[in-house]
């Protein structure tokens, strides 16, 4: 059995994978709040694909990713699958969304709650696994069953408690609570499904398929960096409800002085509205001699 290593750089790739984990979180949740207040069902479609993208693709894969770069095992390389890496990446986002569709479309219960953080934390749990199975290296992985189970259970009641607060939390503050207590349930399933890892090296070496972490490092801090830089543009440049409050006055401010308005009438002619009216004839005093 080899000897494996979490943690070859130090405290600096948990660190590292930590603060993405915490603000794509940040960025989830602020577009997961949006879906609630979208007036259309494109604008709900929009937040909730780029809430998507902010859990999925940055809080729990970019993580992993990121993560992996720490991860060693003595007495081999470790070189990766490409496609299955991409696939890791649209499995994460997809189990994101399809969990947010689940408890975003109607009233909230427990029963939603409960399938889309099943189906959500199935999905972050395939995407790990998924992961894993994309590196290329001289050895057979195996895996405990009890701690594979534990992260299990971690990765659901994570999705679940992710997915109430992305439906729940409005507040700034909160937000950013909840954003730390999602980077440390994204960071602990992670490390608890890598600590159920054991390492079997083979006899013989041969060629290892795959690219180096070095050929998809740069790719993927490029995605990060345009995928968190296009979000936060996105949320700057979407009207808050300050803003449609504003331009609603500024409406009802144009439209009241679009309307006329009425001339004086200092002796009251207006009131009487016999004389209002073209063709009345003019009040006569005068006695019909027939009374």
């Amino acid at each position: 059995m080899a000897e494996i290593n979490h943690f070859e750089y130090g405290w600096i790739t948990p660190t590292l994978s930590y603060a993405l984990s915490v603000l794509g979180s940040f960025l989830g949740l602020i577009c997961a709040g949006r879906i609630r207040t979208a007036r259309s069902t494109g604008q709900r479609v929009w937040w909730g694909l780029l809430a998507a993208w902010a859990i999925g693709g940055t809080a729990i894969w970019a993580m992993h990713f990121m993560a992996m770069l720490g991860f060693a095992v003595a007495g081999t390389r470790i070189r990766y699958d490409v496609p299955i890496t991409a696939a890791s990446t649209l499995i994460a986002v997809l189990a994101v969304g399809i969990g947010l569709a689940i408890v975003g479309t109607g009233r909230l219960t427990a029963f939603r709650l409960v399938a889309g953080g099943l189906f959500t934390g199935t999905g972050v749990l395939a995407m790990h696994y998924t992961g894993m199975a994309a590196m290329r290296l001289d050895g057979t992985l195996s895996y405990d069953r009890i701690r594979v189970g534990l992260s299990v259970l971690i990765a659901v009641v994570a999705a679940t408690v992710a997915l109430w607060l992305s439906m729940t939390v409005r507040r700034g503050l909160a937000i950013v609570a909840s954003a730390l207590v999602m980077g440390i349930a994204v960071n602990g399933m992670h490390f608890t499904g890598m600590s159920a890892l054991s390492v079997h090296l083979h006899e013989r070496r041969g060629e290892l398929g795959g690219t180096e972490v070095s050929g998809l490092l740069v790719p993927i801090i490029l995605a990060v960096i345009f995928g968190v830089v296009g979000l936060v543009y996105a949320l700057l440049a979407a009207p808050t409800d300050e803003d449609r409050a504003g331009a609603a006055y500024l409406d009802a401010r144009w439209d009241a002085a679009a309307t006329p308005e009425p001339a004086p009438d200092p002796v009251g002619l207006r009131g009487r509205s016999t004389l209002g009216q073209p063709g009345t004839p003019f009040p006569s005093r005068r006695v019909d001699p027939g009374r």
